[in-house]
């Protein structure tokens, strides 16, 4: 049986806000990452810590802290709106920016790892030969963690495709506008009779996940035979 127009939207939905949550949060991945492998610093262990509280807070705690910070009356959604009449509360925008929070330590955690991997001796050498900081990150550092950046990206779209507790906390279940596939299965499961579709929409989050995970396996690939690995 085909997908109702409803289950449509939530599909369309959760690749739209998945795809907006890595796509902003992947710049502030790789600066944590490098941070966190290159510098050294006073509460850098702290710094650590929260990157990666959201591994272990639960997601319902994380939509609450969203919704008392970036909320249309919390202390920093209610100067937003102020200024710019821009709000998070109840929009899909709220839910890409609940599933970025959520993915984000996933993507650090990869990069890092594969920035960790870096023979620091190249990058010395470049800066031998007169290479500025810059130019010895684009031309070297960010190359060579191609396939942590790679990994580090799909596994926070995965995980983005997958996240409910905080989204349904800080932008609730809106269908057409926050109601992505899990708050739809949700739903779904909730409504008797529904059961079927509720089974369709789960085997399409498997498929998509999969692919995700396999897409990610083979990019990782490819990009360590283009680097010489």
């Amino acid at each position: 049986m085909p997908l109702t127009e409803l289950e449509w939207q939530a599909v369309a939905l959760s690749l739209k806000v998945s795809l907006l949550a890595v796509a902003c949060s992947l710049p502030f991945g790789i600066l944590m990452a490098w941070v966190l492998v290159r510098c050294r610093f006073p509460g850098k262990a702290l710094l650590d810590g929260i990157i990666h509280l959201p591994l272990v807070l639960p997601p319902v705690v994380i939509g609450y802290l969203l919704l008392v910070a970036m909320g249309r009356r919390g202390f920093i959604g209610s100067w937003l709106y102020a200024l710019t009449g821009f709000s998070f509360s109840f929009s899909w925008r709220g839910a890409a920016l609940a599933s970025a929070v959520v993915a984000f330590p996933l993507m650090v955690r990869a990069i890092r790892m594969s920035l960790d991997a870096i023979d620091l001796r190249l990058e010395q050498a470049a800066r031998t030969l007169g290479a500025g900081p810059w130019r010895v990150f684009f031309t070297i550092t960010l190359p060579l963690s191609f396939p942590g950046i790679v990994v580090g990206t799909v596994l926070a779209f995965a995980r983005s495709l997958g996240e409910f507790g905080a989204t349904i906390t800080f932008v609730s279940n809106i269908p057409g506008e926050t109601r992505t596939i899990p708050l739809a299965m949700y739903t779904l499961i909730e409504t008797p009779g529904a059961e079927s579709a509720a089974a369709r929409l789960c085997v399409l989050a498997i498929i998509l996940s999969l692919a995700s995970l396999l897409i990610a396996d083979w990019l990782a690939s490819w990009g360590r035979r283009r680097l010489g690995g």
